[in-house]
């Protein structure tokens, strides 16, 4: 075996002291140090069988000492059975603590996950994140229940072996030391060949999963129908599927010499020492008890011997996994609770939101994402944010939510800073329904309880009512306990939208923040959402961004935005009035929908 160069690479680039893997396991001490002591008995413990064996052959049989013979007979049993049984508590132990450490691990990775800002989701893989909350986790199981005690037992079972048999013969020690290196390196060579045949097939069985993944979800059969990729897919998929096939072929084979290797080896060793016992030269009157222990000493030290061998390689892919797990718990949480946090009532908040000289710049941008903004949301009051694509807008309504912190300036809720407020008090306050909401995989009720798990079946139809989606869900076969599939896909963009909606109402917040919530939705439903809209917007600050102009007009205040500046603030007929930003964009959009209409017509 070799040392990954993944694993090389991972900690070369994030290096993992044992100390701190080691402070993981110090609330563990107490059970760990058991496991060891058993382990370290075990060992000695399975000495005694060849001796004991030794004993049988050269006295109690020959002589004919029953009471001898019972002793030894009920020596060996008593010694299987207490090994046996030291395994059973070493494994539940060793388990027992893994699953405890990785449980903390996990939740502990889970947790600070959540507290990471938007963009590490956005340039980070979600494959990647399941990959280390389970794949890695579960590899740093098997560090802990076989590596460690592997480790630990080879060490120790290679060790007393050895001296048993030196203690023994010194010659037939000696003469296994000479057969022993070259028949671990036949051994280790055959080993590395399956590895390499093993690493290939695994990389080509990698490539099949994505190819299943990407071609049979959803949205990869309607991508590959309306394409026609459909052969193409088809083909692709049998040459992996032919590669697959002749590499597990030659992993089989490799395996099957790797078995053949190894019982030639566990025939040639105890024929080599059958051989030198026999000779004057170097078995000089041994007798058959001590030949019979030796030889069953040496069958059980060629293993662990392979196992102390492998130890280096063991240490550095458990560090390498370890290593994968710390390096996004070191990731710095950007957006946490603050230390001291301000006590606000959000069944009590007012709702009036300020922008107080607000800057804010995503990593590796050239420019500002918003740049000195300075505004003033009424409380109970409707505003809306309007610009081009880019200039801010959802952005700004963001931070509102707290999913940005400014660079500078701050924005606050009743006068309060938005970090000075834990963050379920700021969830709390604020809701928000974005242009694409996410639904998840289970019934419709479950995914508008997740905004507040303790409602009312009453309160769940008072919400979808308000939000123009109630008729729908009692018009499906299994009504409010109908399964809405992955990712909502069963139910069309303005459905998903309205159901969204009625999430985000049940839980009735203070500030409601619609990302062009109503964008996906048609003419007549969007009059019917906008008028419940209006309704529940009363006595609660609203914040919409709109790219259709004509459903902000009734707003208590319009903001235009232009690359991340405030350039225009009034009701529509000021703004208009003004003949500035506003007003062209106003334009525009009639000058567009005149053109529709006119292309509808002909």
């Amino acid at each position: 075996m070799r040392v990954s160069k993944a694993d090389l690479a991972q900690l070369d680039e994030h290096p993992v002291p044992l100390s701190r893997v080691a402070r993981l396991f110090a609330p563990h001490a107490l059970p760990m140090a058991v496991v060891l002591g058993l382990i370290i008995l075990t060992a000695i413990i399975g000495l005694a069988p060849p001796f004991l064996t030794k004993a049988l052959i050269d006295d109690a049989i020959p002589h004919q000492d029953v009471p001898l013979l019972l002793r030894l007979v009920g020596g060996i049993l008593a010694v299987t059975v207490v090994t046996q049984l030291f395994g059973v508590v070493q494994t539940w132990l060793a388990t027992r603590t893994g699953q405890r450490v990785m449980h903390t691990l996990r939740t502990d990775l889970f947790a600070h996950l959540q507290r990471q800002p938007l963009g590490f989701f956005t340039r980070t893989r979600g494959g990647e994140l399941q990959s280390r909350l389970t794949n890695d986790i579960n590899g740093m199981q098997g560090v802990v229940t076989d590596s460690a005690t592997s480790i630990a037992s080879n060490v120790t079972t290679a060790i007393g072996t050895a001296v048993a048999m030196a203690a023994l013969s010194w010659r037939l020690s000696l003469i296994s030391l000479v057969v022993l290196p070259p028949a671990i390196w036949l051994s280790r060579r055959v080993a590395r060949l399956r590895r390499s045949v093993q690493t290939r097939a695994q990389r080509t069985l990698a490539d099949m999963q994505t190819q299943i993944e990407e071609s049979l979800s959803i949205n990869g059969v309607v991508l590959a129908k309306t394409m026609g990729a459909g052969p193409a897919l088809s083909q692709r998929f049998s040459r992996s599927s032919e590669t697959l096939t002749e590499l597990e072929l030659q992993s089989q084979m490799a395996g099957r010499w790797r078995m053949g290797t190894m019982s030639i080896i566990f025939a040639a060793i105890p024929a080599l020492i059958y051989l030198a016992a026999g000779l004057p030269a170097t078995g000089q009157g041994m007798s058959i008890g001590t030949l019979v222990a030796f030889t069953g000493l040496q069958a059980g030290l060629f293993r662990p011997l392979m196992g102390v061998l492998n130890v280096g390689i063991q240490l550095t892919t458990s560090k390498a996994l370890f290593s994968r797990i710390f390096e996004y718990l070191d990731l710095p949480a950007t957006i946490t609770d603050p230390e001291h946090p301000v006590p606000l009532d959000p069944e009590q908040a007012r709702g009036e939101v300020r922008f107080e000289g607000v800057t804010l710049r995503y990593p590796g941008a050239d420019r500002d994402a918003l740049h000195e903004v300075d505004l003033t949301v009424p409380a109970g009051s409707t505003v809306a944010l309007v610009g081009a694509t880019g200039s801010g807008k959802s952005t700004l309504a963001a931070l509102v939510s707290r999913l940005h912190d400014p660079d500078a300036g701050r924005v606050t809720i009743d006068g309060v800073d938005l970090r000075q407020l834990r963050l379920d008090t700021v969830t709390g306050i604020v809701g928000t329904v974005s242009q694409d909401p996410y639904l998840l995989h289970a019934s419709i009720a479950d995914n508008l309880r997740y905004a507040r798990p303790g409602a009312t079946d009453e309160e769940v139809v008072a919400a979808a009512r308000a939000a123009q989606v109630h008729d729908l869900i009692v018009s499906l076969p299994d009504g409010y306990d109908t399964v809405v599939g992955a990712r909502g896909y069963r139910f069309s963009g303005g459905e998903k939208q309205r159901i969204a909606l009625a999430r985000t109402i049940l839980r009735d917040p203070r500030v409601l923040v619609l990302d062009e919530a109503t964008s996906a939705l048609d003419n007549r439903t969007e009059r019917a959402v906008q008028e419940a809209l209006g309704h529940l917007s009363r006595g609660r600050t609203t914040i919409t961004i709109a790219h259709r102009l004509s459903t902000v007009r009734d707003a208590d205040q319009i903001v235009v935005l232009d690359h991340g500046r405030v350039v225009e603030v009034g009701t529509h007929d000021q703004l208009l009035a003004l003949e500035g930003r506003y007003a062209g964009l106003v334009a525009a959009q009639e000058r567009s929908t005149d053109a529709l209409l006119a292309t509808a017509v002909r």
